[in-house]
């Protein structure tokens, strides 16, 4: 089972993250099954492939990739049928992915992983149905796949420590940077660290501390440009010095932990929801979601291609 190459995937579920992992796949010379119940699901799959595939160009496109190697199945089992991988990005609903694991697992090869984009279900209830828990695990793309490189895998209850460690080679042998999440947890890594920094966005926006857009730019133009270059951890060791992390620690660590105690905790109150909306449509102006959404996609590439040609971060 281990040395099973793995050629073919099967994208179940077609929507943003659905067909944002597809055109991945397929610019990594990757062979793509795709399936989703909704009407006009395959004229959207395939206009979001062309428009992602000039972006993939650029950053460079593997031996033999083509937008013709997608195929279309209007049923689950046909497209999971022949894969040796599968990307599912089915709703966030337990009961309707325990099913449908369900419906996958009966059907696929003996070798295929079945995989799960959910961001915040756990492997170990989406795999309760299924005659072969051990070959269900997650693989949590960060928003749009064919550019973010992180991956959260992780195994439930009964996944095989095999299937995870096949997982991240998969992944990582396509391009992306997989990392372990080692024991289950609402959320995973990524979506609780962003939850963390949203919680006090919105507490500020609450206490009118500061408009949506001077927060945006707090980030934006402040911490975020450094986190984009390397993690919380490691931005905190380079501002110690030569003392490093520790010295940091030594000296802001009393004031750090004085900082969490007077971080807010506020409702999703429709009051705050439509404060939050407005200011996002001030910021917003006369700008287009999809101009900004181009623009995104275009830094994203260089600093991703300046990150892997520096050749010295993460």
């Amino acid at each position: 089972m281990s040395g099973v190459a793995i050629a073919r995937v099967a994208v179940v579920g077609t929507g943003v993250i659905g067909a944002s992992w597809a055109a991945w796949f397929l610019a990594q010379g990757l062979d793509v099954d795709a399936t989703d119940p909704s009407p006009g699901a395959e004229a959207r799959l395939r206009e979001a492939v062309a428009q992602h595939w000039p972006t993939l160009e650029r950053s460079g496109l593997a031996e033999g990739a083509s937008t013709a190697r997608l195929r279309f199945h209007a049923s689950l089992e046909d497209a999971v049928r022949e894969a040796d991988f599968v990307q599912e990005n089915g709703p966030e609903r337990m009961d309707f992915k325990i099913e449908l694991f369900r419906r996958m697992d009966a059907v696929a090869p003996p070798h295929a992983i079945l995989a799960s984009s959910s961001s915040g279900l756990t492997v170990s209830g989406i795999q309760s149905g299924c005659a072969h828990p051990e070959r269900v695990v997650l693989g949590h793309p960060f928003n749009p796949p064919h550019l973010i490189p992180l991956v959260e895998v992780i195994g439930g209850e009964r996944t095989s420590a095999d299937v995870v460690e096949r997982t991240m080679a998969f992944y990582a042998g396509i391009g992306k940077r997989p990392i372990h999440v080692k024991r289950e947890v609402k959320g995973h890594i990524a979506n609780r660290l962003q939850a963390a920094l949203w919680r006090e966005a919105f507490h500020l926006v609450e206490q009118g501390v500061a408009s949506v857009a001077d927060i945006d730019a707090a980030i934006s133009q402040g911490p975020g440009l450094r986190w984009a270059v390397m993690g919380p951890f490691m931005n905190l060791h380079l501002s110690g010095g030569a003392g490093g992390i520790a010295h940091v620690l030594a000296h802001l660590g009393g004031p750090i932990e004085d900082w969490w105690h007077d971080l807010g905790s506020p409702s999703m109150t429709p009051e705050l929801r439509q404060r939050v909306a407005e200011g996002v449509a001030a910021e917003l102006g006369e700008r287009r979601t999809s101009e900004l959404e181009r623009t995104r996609d275009t830094l994203l590439l260089d600093l991703i291609r300046a990150k892997a040609a520096a050749g010295t971060l993460e």
